[in-house]
């Protein structure tokens, strides 16, 4: 096997067990805060803000951790992530009071960047031509572990309690971190990659500065808050809705985790997918559809009152969403320089942790006044109009470009 596949294959399973580990705990936190003390007239706040609180910090930290990728090597981060996260989901088992657990949550921010620098690495070694296929794997990489996470933490947190699940989730991180330290070596390049992308090295160092001046880049970040921002508006609700839709809290820790993993399952499915037809088709047009069709599912769980049907729509929801974090993250590699790939990747993770700091508030702050129902519906409009924006600002570059080159 060539060498950058057999380094992508070991961080692929690096970033399934990161994610595994994540949403076995994670998704499950708003019912976790039941047993907390928190009362059912306030959990949706509390929620939204044990979410929002990690998002906070990572947002803030994530450049950072760009820069300190370009500097040190984009392994060392990926490891430090990953001894860090470990200890940090251990803490969860033990916090006693829901401010406790918002300040665990806001550590887990401060120490994240498992899964980016391992996407660095990958758009560094992969040749170009297999850019959006690679990419995808690793999002589907992912999304496996969004399976096999709420499943497991599902299965465990019934037979043992939840806090015997966030153990576990600590187990599984530090493996996925020790398996960087043992078989992943920085550098392995794809066959010809070196000599046909060898350019000269700019006279002075690129800057955050310089970058935030490249349009492209800025438009792709725009992208990943909206994106973000609509799904998390939904994501610490959807457990207690599951719960509702089956009638009580008994097993809804269970039926999350088989609702949840269906989306991963779905990005298992689809993402490969949308990162070949982006390559063929031009990902732009592809980014479009995604975000358009993606929208229109969510909305139609407005009309839907029984947890098969809701758990149907989830699926088909999945199969788009899966191809919007691969297409934005190809195309902000081919507009980004790569001395620059570990501190691109860091704002794009900054731009993830910022919408998905926004999404959980604005949805928390909803579910207050509104059902949960018309959050659905903003999430899908807003996710329906941001692939409307695309095509528009699409067609008016290409107007200009017409222009020009009369």
């Amino acid at each position: 096997m060539q060498s950058w596949k057999r380094t992508m294959w070991i961080l692929w399973f690096g970033v399934l067990f990161c994610s595994s580990s994540y949403t076995m705990s994670v998704p499950f936190l708003p019912l976790f805060l039941y047993d907390l003390g928190v009362d059912k007239s306030s959990v949706n706040l509390w929620a939204g803000v044990v979410h929002s609180s990690a998002f906070l910090v990572g947002a803030v930290m994530a450049p950072v951790w760009g820069m300190l990728a370009d500097k040190f090597g984009k392994r060392n981060m990926v490891i430090r992530a990953g001894l860090s996260l470990a200890v940090i989901y251990a803490l969860i088992a033990f916090v006693q009071t829901p401010l406790q657990l918002v300040g665990v949550r806001m550590l887990h921010g401060f120490v994240g960047g498992f899964v980016p620098a391992s996407m660095s690495i990958v758009a560094t070694i992969a040749p170009k031509e297999k850019l959006g296929w690679s990419l995808g794997m690793m999002q589907a990489g992912t999304m496996t572990g969004g399976i096999l996470g709420p499943l497991f933490g599902g299965l465990l947190a019934e037979a043992f309690g939840m806090r015997k699940s966030f153990i576990v989730a600590a187990v599984i991180i530090f493996a996925a971190a020790l398996a960087v330290v043992i078989w992943v070596r920085e550098g392995a390049s794809a066959p010809g990659r070196e000599s046909s992308e060898k350019k000269p090295k700019p006279s002075q160092p690129i800057t955050y500065r310089m970058a935030f001046r490249n349009r492209a880049l800025i438009h792709m970040l725009l992208i990943l808050v909206i994106f973000q921002l609509s799904i998390n508006m939904i994501q610490p609700l959807l457990s207690l809705h599951i719960a509702d839709l089956q009638g009580g809290d008994k097993g809804a820790v269970l039926s999350a985790g088989f609702v949840l993993s269906l989306i991963g399952i779905a990005g298992i499915i689809a993402s490969p997918v949308w990162g070949k037809l982006g390559e063929r088709k031009g990902y732009y047009r592809i980014l479009v559809l995604c975000l358009m069709c993606a929208g229109t599912v969510i909305c139609l769980q407005y009309f839907v009152e029984s947890l098969w049907l809701f758990a149907c729509v989830q699926f088909v929801f999945g199969l788009f969403m899966a191809g919007i974090g691969p297409i934005v993250n190809t195309l902000m590699v081919q507009s980004t320089d790569e001395q620059f790939r570990g501190r691109s990747f860091g704002l794009t993770a900054s731009a993830n942790q910022f919408g998905s700091m926004l999404g959980p508030l604005l949805g928390g702050l909803l579910g207050l006044f509104l059902g949960i129902h018309w959050i659905f519906v903003a999430t899908g409009v807003i996710m329906a109009a941001t692939g409307i924006a695309v095509l528009a600002k699409r067609k008016s570059d290409r107007v200009t470009e017409h222009q020009f080159s009369k």
